[in-house]
């Protein structure tokens, strides 16, 4: 099947609020439907908590933990969702203590005393929490990278130089090195750091790494070395839009950015083991860290995003659209921030206010969000204004940018204008022979029309190789059989698209069609009258009513080749 594209954002998948909400807390009466009691607000706490709704829960926890008398397992919750909140200063306060708190809580208020230390300027009392056994797993890494900032902030010039590390833990070995280097850059040690830059640069060759080097280049006077080591990564394929910004300032002459400041720098380390975390999809872990970063520097734009993707998965729009708003006009991240603020909109199924914010982003002229805003208009189907906005991105770059001509393509197809989609998919697929859901949509294209079938079924094979759990490839797949004539490898085939994605109505009713012709007519029907319950398009609803009336079955069998 085709539509694999058009729920998200195409090309910005190829990537809270402040401390305290507006507004009074809320009281026992709001927790009414768990009992106005302790319990019942320790219970709408965690229900507020399970929902992603941190900022709520901190409420009705503390509430909890304010009645005399209630078990230290409240204290302990209340004192979490502070943190998880972004509430670090009053996490700090309700932090429990006493022989009988947990491990975990006792470990991650180490850690949240040792980052609002660094936050007040405390650097010695960071230290100290940092350097002892009081923060073990699974915490160690992230205090062995604060550590150095802590000592640097404590003038301690021994500490603040040993490079942080953790057994078998390569996120610490890198990061740990990469801040090593600013440090000594910080107390003027300039070979030394460029040694750490280089190495941290050459190990790992990310784009944090290319851009730490390259502004400690360009703070050098060394802009045409900078300007070289950002041509390396995008010749390598990155086109990162702060790697651009860096080339365009290095080559410009402008101002280098500034070394970070021992807050930054320490907001930073705390970055790498919130990105792990979401890697490993820990999200809780990877909102705190998150959250005692943007203590440490609340203007740290990646962060917002970051957060505001946290939270979005969560659940909590609200949460997610006040991170992605912080950014502001003039930030690398504002145009990805905007766009993932427009389509919180469109996933709480007000387009309206999703297009609108996507028009004020693109009317910037900003190329990310002109995108960002086609990829909204094909999914409120509003294919025709869609190609408009991409022809003018494609005739102005400065070179062929596939992403686009798959937008376009996919957008001319759903206008029923298939040579020149075929066109545009084509170009795309020559210039990504190995993308999945290129393989997939031009594959499952011809499929459908009857075209090309041997080719489109190689295709199609390949992209389920790539992603064997997709069940619109499987279903491509299983469609390409039926199309060709093989209806019980059909059958076997689609069974498993239904099994991978069992709400999808075309899914299901290509199984009832191929259920049809091997003879399983009755679970045909029961296939095709599912669909009807699963909000299909108008053209799916049409196809499985039509059969339904008419028990002759599908029309569409064996395709002419």
């Amino acid at each position: 099947m085709r539509r694999l594209l058009l729920a998200a954002p195409l090309l910005l998948l190829a990537a809270c609020a402040g401390a305290r909400s507006e507004g009074p807390p809320p009281t026992a009466a709001a927790a009414e439907g768990f009992g106005a009691s302790p319990y019942g607000m320790f219970l709408a706490g965690q229900a507020a908590l399970n929902d992603g709704r941190s900022v709520e829960a901190a409420r009705y926890f503390e509430q909890a933990s304010a009645y005399p008398d209630t078990d230290g397992v409240v204290a302990e919750r209340a004192f979490s969702a502070a943190v998880l909140a972004g509430d670090i200063e009053r996490a700090v306060t309700l932090a429990p203590q006493g022989p009988d708190v947990s491990e975990a809580t006792k470990r991650l208020a180490a850690l949240t005393n040792a980052v609002e230390a660094i936050a007040d300027g405390r650097g010695k009392a960071a230290q100290d929490l940092l350097s002892g056994e009081a923060i073990g797993f699974p915490h160690r890494p992230v205090a062995a990278l604060l550590a150095p900032w802590a000592a640097a902030q404590a003038g301690d010039t021994e500490a603040m130089f040993v490079r942080p590390q953790v057994r078998g833990d390569r996120v610490v070995d890198y990061f740990g090195q990469l801040g090593r280097a600013q440090l000594f850059e910080r107390a003027r040690r300039f070979d030394e750091a460029e040694t750490d830059y280089k190495a941290a640069s050459a190990s790992a060759g990310s784009e944090m790494s290319i851009l730490a080097y390259g502004a400690f280049l360009e703070r050098q006077s060394r802009r045409k070395e900078a300007v070289e080591l950002y041509d390396t990564l995008i010749a390598a394929g990155s086109d990162g839009v702060r790697l651009t910004e860096a080339r365009a300032r290095a080559t410009a002459g402008r101002k280098a950015p500034a070394l970070p400041s021992l807050k930054e720098g320490a907001a930073q380390a705390l970055l790498a083991p919130a990105a792990t975390m979401l890697q490993a999809r820990q999200t809780q872990l990877a909102l705190l860290y998150l959250r005692l970063a943007l203590r440490l520097d609340p203007k740290r734009d990646e962060a917002w995003v970051m957060l505001g993707d946290v939270m979005q998965a969560a659940g909590d729009a609200d949460a997610a659209r006040a991170a992605y708003a912080r950014l502001k006009p003039g930030s690398p991240e504002y145009a990805s921030a905007q766009a993932k603020l427009a389509w919180t909109y469109q996933s709480a199924k007000d387009p309206e206010t999703a297009l609108k914010l996507a028009r004020a982003a693109a009317a910037t002229g900003d190329v990310e969000a002109r995108v960002n805003l086609a990829d909204l208009l094909r999914a409120d189907e509003r294919h025709a204004e869609a190609v408009a906005v991409l022809n003018d991105l494609i005739g102005e770059a400065k070179t062929p940018d596939w992403r686009l001509h798959y937008a376009r393509g996919v957008a001319l197809e759903r206008l029923g204008r298939w040579p020149e989609a075929e066109n545009d998919l084509t170009a795309a697929l020559k210039a990504r022979p190995d993308e999945p859901e290129l393989l997939n949509y031009l594959g499952y294209s011809w499929i459908d029309r009857g075209e090309r079938l041997a080719e489109a079924l190689a295709m199609v094979e390949k992209a389920v190789a790539a992603n064997p759990r997709s069940g619109a490839m499987v279903d491509s797949l299983g469609w390409a059989h039926y199309r060709m004539g093989d209806y019980k490898k059909a059958v076997e085939t689609l069974e498993r698209a239904v099994g991978l994605e069992a709400g999808d109505p075309e899914i299901n009713n290509h199984l009832g069609d191929a259920y049809w012709m091997v003879g399983r007519k009755d679970e045909a029907v029961f296939q095709w009258r599912r669909v009807l319950t699963l909000d299909p398009e108008d053209k799916i609803r049409a196809d499985a009513e039509s059969k339904i009336a008419s028990g002759l079955g599908p029309t569409r069998k064996i395709a002419v080749q």
